[in-house]
């Protein structure tokens, strides 16, 4: 999600229809199966199961993104939200790998977009393809589709939604981010359909975030700190990496990391060509 009307920021209580137990009955085996509400839940690559079955979780402690829960956040801040959705797209081998961390194929990854560098803020800034409710989306799903397709040209036939997170409160914004976990079945072309808005589409591979030298906790000059990982030349922070972060820590692919590594985060966006 990238521009202050239709995008988070990664610089940091309403809730979709049928948001909340979005993960009950989910199995293995069998054909594709969507419910009602657009989620498939048969014939799931086991090295996705982790993140299916379980929400995301914090074991180190460094992660205030999964905190942000809408009712309390927006009940404290007198912020009234508004409602969006992110896709949380990953690919790869639909069979596991043997030997692996959790199955977790060589080729797996997840799709990210990286904000135009000639805009005036958050240049360079690194997102979920998203955005916010329109009055004709059905529901978070939809939105996240929708908005992957506008900014990528996505084509949602080839992907499977999985399960729909609970809400995040971005402060910054004032939105209520409703991340969806899907699975790219078939994967398609992507790339930057406005230049205007965005430098980048990348497929980051998932080796590379769990990689314990691409992580790291950044503090923001006012007080914010929280997980981040540097890959294929940029920084993910903020909202994105604290969603990435609270997946990983159950998706049984994590390798160990050092969160004590606090680096300054206008420096470690520097190092990148990127700023606040």
């Amino acid at each position: 999600m990238h521009d202050g009307t239709s995008s988070v920021h990664e610089d940091d209580s309403v809730e979709y229809e049928g948001a909340s137990g979005a993960r009950d009955g989910l199995h293995d085996g069998g054909d594709l199966v969507r419910t009602g509400a657009g989620l498939v839940t048969e014939g799931i690559p086991q090295w996705l199961r982790g993140l299916v079955d379980h929400e995301p979780a914090d074991p180190t402690g460094v992660n205030p993104v999964l905190n942000r829960t809408a009712m309390r956040q927006v009940a404290a801040s007198g912020v009234r939200s508004r409602k969006a959705a992110v896709l949380v797209l990953f690919s790869g081998s639909a069979e596991s790998e043997p030997g692996a961390a959790g199955g977790l194929p060589a080729d797996a990854d997840v799709l990210l977009t990286q904000r135009a560098t000639t805009l005036r803020q958050h240049r360079g800034q690194v997102a979920f393809p998203g955005g916010g409710v329109e009055p004709g989306d059905d529901g978070p799903i939809d939105t996240a589709l929708r908005e992957a397709w506008e900014e990528t040209g996505l084509d949602r036939a080839g992907v499977d939604p999985l399960a729909v997170l609970a809400p995040i409160f971005v402060p910054v914004s004032g939105f209520d981010v409703t991340p969806v976990l899907a699975y790219w079945r078939v994967p398609g072309d992507v790339r930057v359909v406005s230049e205007a808005e965005a430098a980048r589409v990348a497929r980051v591979p998932v080796a590379d975030l769990i990689n314990p030298a691409n992580r790291f906790v950044v503090r923001h000059p006012l007080g914010y700190k929280g997980p981040a990982f540097a890959v294929d030349g940029m920084l993910v922070w903020g909202f994105t990496a604290g969603v990435l972060a609270g997946l990983l820590a159950v998706s049984g692919w994590e390798r160990e990391w050092d969160p004590r590594d606090v680096r300054d985060l206008e420096s470690s966006l520097a190092a990148v060509g990127m700023t606040l």
